[in-house]
């Protein structure tokens, strides 16, 4: 049996944080302490607070050591991703290079890091580092000449000039699924891209906002 005096101070803090404290880790702490100074055995507290023993024994051994202060910190171990350690290095080379594929940003980690990590792990990072998908447009109106004409006029070649200017990434979409072989689809400003041909269904690319 662990013995502990509590002070008229302790016990102020513990009924007061047993119900307000915003943690119920800590409130079943305070509430623990509670029913040790009310001197109840051990095996009763650990069946009213829904613990083991030795979850009991080191409640007590913390506030021996520490007080009520040691049992209201809350240091959970989160286990951190070893790609952290090359955030600096990928996030500024991302941005300058954004990856069009997570495939691609997977094969560059890979590259710069000596990581490979699965595409949900590679996604779920890009993401942290603000990258987002770029949604791309197509030609609208297939059947429409005169909407698709003012389209080329208004939209598409605006857009070629920008490209070559360096402002903007074009990437051109095959679709065999429709009757007409070639079909523009265009992302939206891309610094420091360079238009880039895209074979299959429609295209997409990771970019700094």
């Amino acid at each position: 049996m662990i013995n502990i005096p509590f002070s008229e101070q302790d016990i102020q803090s513990i009924k007061s944080l047993r119900h307000h404290h915003p943690h119920p880790r800590v409130r079943q702490r305070m509430e623990v302490l509670w029913f040790k100074y009310q001197g109840l055995p051990h095996y009763q507290i650990c069946q009213l607070a829904n613990i083991s023993s030795n979850t009991l024994r080191s409640y007590l051994m913390m506030f021996q050591s520490g007080g009520i202060e040691k049992l209201t910190q809350l240091n959970f171990y989160t286990p951190t991703s070893e790609l952290e350690l090359y955030r600096d290095q990928l996030a500024a080379h991302f941005h300058q290079h954004p990856p069009a594929t997570i495939n691609e940003a997977m094969a560059t980690i890979a590259a710069l890091t000596g990581l490979k990590r699965s595409p949900g792990t590679v996604g779920r990072f890009i993401k942290a580092l603000g990258l987002a998908r770029r949604k791309v447009g197509a030609l609208p109106a297939k059947a429409d000449p005169k909407i698709q004409e003012d389209f080329r006029i208004k939209e598409l070649e605006p857009r070629i000039a920008q490209a070559r200017q360096g402002k903007r990434a074009i990437f051109l979409s095959m679709l065999p699924i429709l009757s007409s072989p070639l079909f523009w689809a265009f992302s939206g400003h891309l610094p420091g891209c360079s238009s880039r041909p895209r074979l299959g269904g429609g295209a997409a690319t990771c970019s700094a906002p």
